[in-house]
């Protein structure tokens, strides 16, 4: 088992900056690829961010050039958020699969443990 502790969210004006943060316990060695999603009340959970256990990375569209993802050797995981816009309002989740997701972020059934979410405000 993989637990998963997300922290970093908030409320902060467009064009501001956060750092999510996702602490991972448990039997970590099987974390081989993880993520970031983010999903709004009413909407379906979306993948942001991936990162492969060779560290390849992956982002949706509506996030890359501003979002980095990143771990540490305690597969801890990261989401560093530049120019952050209104419509980067959500919760978001970090997530672990103990397969190797391939090419891309992966969907939501590819991971098999979740945090319970922090949450990100962006105001204009």
């Amino acid at each position: 088992q993989v637990q998963l502790q997300e922290s970093g969210g908030r409320s902060v004006q467009a064009g501001g900056s956060l750092r999510l943060s996702c602490v991972a316990s448990g039997d970590t060695y099987y974390a081989y690829s993880m993520a970031w999603f983010r999903q709004a009340p009413g909407k379906e959970r979306e993948g942001v961010a991936g990162i492969a256990s060779d560290g390849g990375s992956y982002y949706s569209d509506s996030v890359k050039g501003r979002f980095t993802i990143s771990k540490d050797n305690a597969k801890n995981l990261y989401l560093q958020m530049n120019s952050l816009k209104p419509e980067d309002t959500d919760m978001y989740y970090c997530a672990a699969t103990i397969h190797t997701v391939v090419g891309g972020i992966g969907l939501i059934d590819d991971y098999n443990y979740w945090g319970q979410g922090t949450q990100v405000t962006v105001f204009s």
